[in-house]
């Protein structure tokens, strides 16, 4: 039409009506996610020692709080220490799971069978003594070889526990044939064949147990790593405590995880993730480390002071100990390679990485 308006154009009122309609669709939606990213996520954090121990305080209580501060407070934990979420501390991964708790402190090695790769980390004498050299190389080894163990989790972190120390209430152990005959606490399967090879009795109790076990004769000590000792009064009702020569790997040790519900984890937002990412792995690996050692320190420090006396089993005598011992590696491949596992690469390998961090 002369002088009017082309059809095909669309009027400065009807450009602003369709922002307008644009707006009121797609605000809903990114209120929704802003909405959404504010929300606050509280973690259910489970494991089962008391509140009191070094890892609640020093490890688990700051990093939460890190958490929380990365987040800007929308990232939380509720940390429930000694199983108060039930169960026993073998029922732990299936909590995690399970979804009772979003993440917990486990050890394969309470849950014989489930973590078939991990059991190699507890050979005897194939990792480091310390708990930073033994955390690096279960890392290490983990990251390598024993992920589909940890397949139904989001891993945290793995560390060690460091190396047990041989703890007695009247008889010293200098040589390997001291250990024939005695009654000793073992954490779990593989110390328990290690101290069988050397004509031990294992006795496996949790560490609450090893004080009232020793003083009333049950036992005749303990196998557990230094901070353990003081931590349970077990420096009160022994003497004598026995560890192999420095830099040379340990008598056999406990891995631990902190694993996290998967679905949780997929669930929070990508921010979240990131904040959970940075503070977990190897950051949190070697804050656990030095918690360890600096507790193992101060417990051999501390036992000393007490006037016990710490043994280091002279070269030849470890060397004897490690050729007795031999059976429960071997046993150990020959049981992997039955499940389907390569089990004397999987030994090799422990060995190798373990000797990497021999000096950590």
């Amino acid at each position: 039409m002369a002088g009017g308006r082309p059809s095909n154009l669309t009027s400065p009122e009807t450009h602003h009506m369709k922002l307008i309609t644009a707006l009121i669709t797609t605000l809903p939606l990114a209120l929704g996610a802003t909405a959404l990213q504010a929300q606050t996520v509280t973690l259910k954090v489970s494991h089962y020692l008391g509140s009191n121990h070094n890892f609640h305080s020093q490890v688990l209580e700051p990093w939460c709080a890190e958490l929380d501060k990365d987040s800007g407070g929308k990232l939380k934990c509720q940390i429930y220490p000694a199983l108060q979420l039930g169960g026993t501390v073998g029922q732990l991964p299936d909590q995690v799971k399970n979804g009772v708790a979003d993440i917990a402190w486990v050890s394969p090695s309470f849950s014989t069978g489930r973590f078939p790769r991990s059991e190699a980390l507890e050979l005897p004498f194939t990792l480091p003594r310390s708990s930073l050299g033994g955390s690096l190389a279960m890392w290490e080894f983990t990251q390598k070889h024993a992920m589909e163990d940890f397949k139904d989790f989001k891993v945290l972190s793995i560390w060690s526990g460091s190396s047990v120390v041989i703890s007695t209430a009247s008889k010293p152990v200098i040589v390997p044939d001291d250990i024939k005959g005695l009654k000793l606490r073992s954490p779990s399967r593989y110390p328990s064949l290690f101290l069988q090879a050397l004509g031990g009795v294992p006795v496996t109790m949790p560490p609450a147990q090893i004080t009232e076990g020793i003083s009333k004769g049950v036992i005749d000590g303990a196998m557990a790593p230094w901070e353990v000792l003081p931590a349970v009064k077990v420096d009160e009702v022994t003497k004598y405590h026995i560890e192999g020569p420095a830099k040379q790997p340990g008598f056999t040790q406990t891995p631990f995880a902190l694993l996290m519900n998967k679905k949780k984890y997929e669930s929070l937002s990508p921010e979240f993730k990131a904040v959970l990412d940075k503070r977990s792995g190897l950051p949190l690996l070697e804050r656990t480390a030095k918690v360890w050692d600096d507790g193992n320190e101060a417990a051999r420090k501390a036992m000393l002071a007490r006037g016990n006396k710490v043994l280091v089993i002279k070269e030849a005598d470890y060397k004897a100990m490690q050729k007795t011992t031999a059976p429960v590696e071997a046993d150990w491949i020959k049981q992997a390679t039955a499940k389907g596992l390569d089990g004397a690469k999987l030994a090799a390998d422990v060995h190798a990485i373990g000797n990497k961090y021999l000096n950590k």
